[in-house]
């Protein structure tokens, strides 16, 4: 690979191949890459539901609760 990295990622980019669960730069950087993804979906769910709220989408644990109780037969505590 033949990008220049501050020095900092590059100390942290070969700590990680240091430590053996790397084989090369490449894997490094898809894995980070497939993290930040997910990190993005993640986001985008959590601000889904504050969407949501704000919007008066949502209803009270208590009564989902109950809900599925009855719905599987669990009605003890």
């Amino acid at each position: 690979m033949n990008l220049q990295l501050p020095a900092d990622i590059d100390t942290t980019l070969k700590s990680f191949l240091a430590g053996g669960r790397y084989e090369n730069e490449v894997e490094v950087l898809r894995e980070a890459l497939a993290t930040l993804k997910h990190r993005d979906v993640d986001i985008a769910a959590i601000q889904k539901g504050i969407d949501d709220e704000e919007a008066g989408r949502i209803r009270p644990f208590e009564e989902i609760d109950a809900e599925l109780r009855a719905k599987h037969g669990f009605l003890g505590e």
